[in-house]
């Protein structure tokens, strides 16, 4: 388990427990929005890091970007940092730009269409 997957689950576990205790439901709303958020970037990082295994021309892109070599810290500090980027109308709208959006297109500066 990396250190994003641990960070997901200990946060579940918190939202878990606060929902059992009846906790504060805007503190838990709040907490699975972030929860949210998290686990999409999650997948999106995993799934272009997977594509960079097999192909050497979107580790290059990501190194002449400036993130460095292919690890899934540097490919997470791409996808992370594309995300802040987009326009968004919430948190929903928010969370759709990140699951919709092929970041491997992006890294490979193809536009998305």
């Amino acid at each position: 388990m990396d250190e994003y997957a641990k960070e997901i689950a200990d946060l579940q576990a918190q939202v878990d427990a606060m929902i059992e205790a009846e906790g504060d439901k805007k503190e838990i709303a709040e907490l699975q929005m972030q929860l949210g958020i998290l686990r999409v970037l999650y997948h999106q990082a995993i799934h272009l890091y997977d594509e960079g295994e097999r192909d050497p021309e979107l580790r290059e892109s990501l190194a002449l970007r400036g993130y460095g070599e292919w690890t899934v810290d540097n490919v997470y500090a791409f996808v992370y940092e594309t995300s802040v980027d987009m326009p968004a109308e919430g948190h929903h709208s928010f969370l759709g730009e990140i699951r919709d959006t092929d970041f491997t297109r992006l890294l490979a500066g193809s536009p998305l269409s």
